[in-house]
């Protein structure tokens, strides 16, 4: 079993359980006790959980369900280095939108902040990563949805009418060439089409397993994305349809984003 597939059952089990123990998490495993406690220590690290003594229980200061929690681990490699090689694209912006969604979650720990730097978001997790950090950070208000805690509806959309953004930075739940960026809520989908329409550049997040596919609720064209930045996994036939339209793809590589994750690191 991967690292990242066991630390998702251990999400999976607080999440039911409210709480686990090194013992028993090694045996259901088949691993060392002192691996199951290196995951623990990764996931406190990450905010997901509270290690006691002898295992963890959820983490009670934080109100994130755990559910959505572990959705973050899905591809978090390649989300991760999607998120690195995308921060580095951001160039000298002043105003940045962030969008929704686990990419747009590893962005906000890599985005390079500068205190004249400041960053709209629709998501109340992107702003409770980047509310510790040396950057000016704005939500969108509203009504929050939720199963994604994101800020929907007249508020969220009427706030962003008194912005205009270097760069939007999203993710999606669906890239091709036919129905361009699609998502699964028309809510989020009318937030995104706002936030894009005041941008002058957007940067488009999308793992491998999104292109080709259209979920219910269209965002805009591909042609509304400057770059969209993706891993290894993207169908050939797809990415050629996108390019042929005019919009950059780049693929992320673990050497590519090397020295920005040291970069990150550092300012971790």
């Amino acid at each position: 079993m991967l690292a990242v597939d066991r630390r998702l059952r251990i999400l999976e089990q607080v999440a039911e359980d409210q709480s686990i123990h090194v013992s028993d998490l090694a045996v259901r495993f088949g691993v060392s006790e002192m691996t199951v406690r290196r995951d623990i220590r990764r996931l406190e690290r990450d905010g997901f959980l509270k290690q006691t003594y002898g295992g963890a229980t959820a983490h009670l200061t934080r109100s994130f369900d755990l559910s959505f929690d572990a959705r973050a681990l899905h591809s978090a490699r390649e989300k991760r280095l999607i998120a690195m090689t995308a921060s580095a694209l951001v160039g000298d912006a002043r105003m940045l939108y962030l969008g929704i969604g686990t990419t747009v979650e590893q962005f906000a720990r890599y985005v390079p902040v500068r205190p004249d730097l400041t960053i709209v978001t629709a998501s109340v997790t992107v702003a409770s990563l980047l509310g510790t950090r040396p950057v000016r950070t704005m939500i969108l208000g509203g009504t929050v949805e939720h199963e994604e805690l994101t800020c929907i509806g007249p508020v969220a959309l009427a706030t962003l009418q008194r912005f205009r953004f270097d760069v939007a930075v999203v993710g999606v739940a669906g890239i091709s060439a036919r129905w361009g960026l699609t998502d699964l809520s028309h809510e989020d989908a009318e937030v995104s089409r706002a936030a894009l329409a005041r941008s002058d550049r957007t940067i488009v997040l999308a793992h491998g397993d999104k292109f080709g596919m259209a979920a219910s609720s269209v965002v805009g064209p591909a042609t509304v994305a400057t770059v969209i930045v993706t891993d290894g996994g993207v169908p050939a036939d797809e990415r050629a349809a996108i390019e042929a339209l005019g919009v950059e793809v780049v693929v992320a590589t673990p050497a590519a984003p090397g020295a920005h994750a040291a970069t990150a690191a550092g300012r971790a």
